[in-house]
């Protein structure tokens, strides 16, 4: 393999490891641009998602419907978890809406892990065999998942961005991110946007999730936790609350963990998340708010 050759490979899994961030990113830029909050439970339903889609192979209805029934399941548990843990919390102190939403997570990994116990379980009894079919073109290797990866995230990202321009709520929601109070002078509902919100994300981290397990090929109560670590260090590194920022910093991540696997000696390829902190610092030192954040202070 030339180094051209190996460049265009790494490429490809950088494109494909950084769609899968983006599509988690967004929804922690989302809910954080409108109630200043980081949803750590947010990883969680990339896992509910998952083990859903697992459980509904036994119906045989077919892999694309349960996909469109697994990731509706996950917006409406998104809802619900607005509804009942973070809507009564709703203008308390940051921290208060911080350990809300660590104890959200602890509480569905905890019940997962004793309902459908913590050992993993393959998932390659959900996915079509197709998507391991892999491609050889001009000495490059292409994965049906890579592929499929890269088409749907830059399709949803066609339709998200139609979505916060052609459309009310979407417009609604920029407005509040922008300016909570004079968005509610205004007479914009703040339920709905926040709704919206939480159910825009959600599904967005249900496709991520299957996704995901599609090429682990393997699910687990804690499988959440990786992927909204790498999405929490991407939307930090694009801006927080900035949507075109967390889509940036998921790929310049996705970027630098795969060249950094690519081109670090194998003893240090280990201690890969290692340097992605370290590229999040350097980062920070330059831009404290990250790449594409706004120098203006925050409002009170």
């Amino acid at each position: 393999m030339t180094i051209l050759q190996y460049l265009a490979q790494q490429t490809i899994n950088a494109l494909s490891l950084g769609s899968i961030y983006a599509l988690v990113a967004i929804g922690l830029a989302m809910v954080f641009g409108i109630l200043r909050l980081i949803n750590f439970a947010h990883g969680d339903l990339m896992m509910v998602t998952c083990y859903a889609a697992f459980f509904l192979v036994a119906t045989g209805i077919g892999f694309l419907p349960i996909v469109a029934l697994t990731v509706a399941a996950a917006a409406l548990m998104g809802i619900l978890t607005e509804r009942v843990a973070y809507r009564p919390v709703r203008g308390a102190p940051d921290v208060v809406m911080l350990l809300t939403s660590l104890a959200v997570s602890i509480f569905i990994e905890n019940v997962f892990i004793m309902v459908v116990s913590p050992v993993p379980r393959s998932f390659r009894s959900v996915t079509p065999a197709v998507l391991d079919t892999v491609h050889q073109w001009a000495g490059i290797s292409i994965s049906n998942i890579n592929l499929l990866t890269i088409a749907v995230t830059a399709g949803l990202f066609v339709l998200l961005l139609l979505f916060v321009t052609r459309t009310r709520t979407g417009v609604s929601m920029r407005a509040v991110s922008e300016d909570l109070l004079a968005a509610q002078l205004v007479g914009i509902n703040l339920d709905r946007v926040i709704l919206a919100a939480f159910a825009v994300g959600s599904a967005l981290a249900g496709v991520a999730g299957i996704l995901w397990a599609a090429r682990l090929g393997k699910i687990d109560p804690l499988m959440g936790f990786i992927p909204l670590l790498k999405a929490f260090v991407a939307a930090v590194i694009g801006g927080f609350g900035s949507l075109a920022g967390a889509v940036l910093g998921a790929y310049v991540l996705g970027f630098a963990e795969i060249f950094l696997i690519g081109f670090l000696p194998p003893a240090l390829s280990s201690y890969r998340d290692a340097f992605v902190f370290i590229l999040l610092i350097l980062v920070l030192l330059v831009r404290p708010n990250g790449i594409l954040g706004s120098n203006e202070k925050e409002k009170v």
